[in-house]
Parts: structure tokens; sequence; C-alpha cells
């Protein structure tokens, strides 16, 4: 069956930087487009990052442009999320998720529902 397996959170202090991780198995990894969403205590869930595995193409919240870099290890069958620039806001249970590539468009990239698997999160805290 399908898994994704997050790593890679943990404290951090505001300014610095964490990279996630997700591993993904049980599924032909080239036709998916994997994202990463992030829940805050108290907050609904929220769009973070996507990445279409076969062409690279990338979508990013308006929060985390220019901060956060999604990106693909094929070889690894990885989907990782490098953030830099850590603020208090960024506080947050991480979550990884994928959904078949087709199903997504520049008009659609941040929706979940087209997302069948999801990891079980890793919390991520920057302190002040």
């Amino acid at each position: 069956q399908v898994q994704l397996v997050e790593s890679g959170g943990g404290l951090v202090q505001a300014g610095g930087s964490l990279r996630l991780s997700c591993a993904a198995s049980g599924l032909t990894f080239s036709s998916y487009a994997m994202g990463w969403f992030r829940q805050a205590p108290g907050k609904d869930r929220e769009f973070v990052a996507r990445i279409i595995v076969s062409s690279g193409r990338t979508y990013y919240a308006d929060s985390v442009k220019g901060r956060f870099t999604i990106s693909t290890d094929n070889a690894k069958r990885t989907a990782n999320l490098q953030m830099n620039s850590l603020n208090p806001e960024d506080t947050a249970v991480y979550y990884c998720a994928a959904g078949l590539a087709y199903r997504y468009t520049s008009s659609n990239y941040y929706r979940a529902q087209n997302d069948p698997y999801w990891g079980q999160g890793t919390r991520v805290t920057v302190s002040s």
C-alpha cells in the first residue's frame, strides 16, 4: 500500500532553517504531484508547496515564497522541503501529501481534495 513518511521536524530558533523529507513507497513516484501542507494549533490546515514530480514544476503559498523550496529526489522517491528564515508563524505540524499529477493545474494546485495519500505529520516549532 501507499505510505508517506515525513521526517526532519524539530525545534529551531527564529531565522533558522530546517529540511523536511517525505519518503514515498507503494506508488509510481513519477506519476504524482507531491505537496506539503501544515496545520498550526487552533487553525485550519493550509497549503504550503507542491511539486509535479515529472516536470519539476513548483507552486508555493505566498506566505512561504522566497523562503521555502520544494524538491524531489526521484532516485530515493523523496519529496523535500527546505525551510529557511523560519519565524514563529511557521510553527505547525507539517504533512506530506500525494496525488496523481494530471489532477493539478495552475488553478487548483493548492487543493488538498485531490491528495488521497497523506503522511502522519512532523512537528516544526520555531521559537522567538
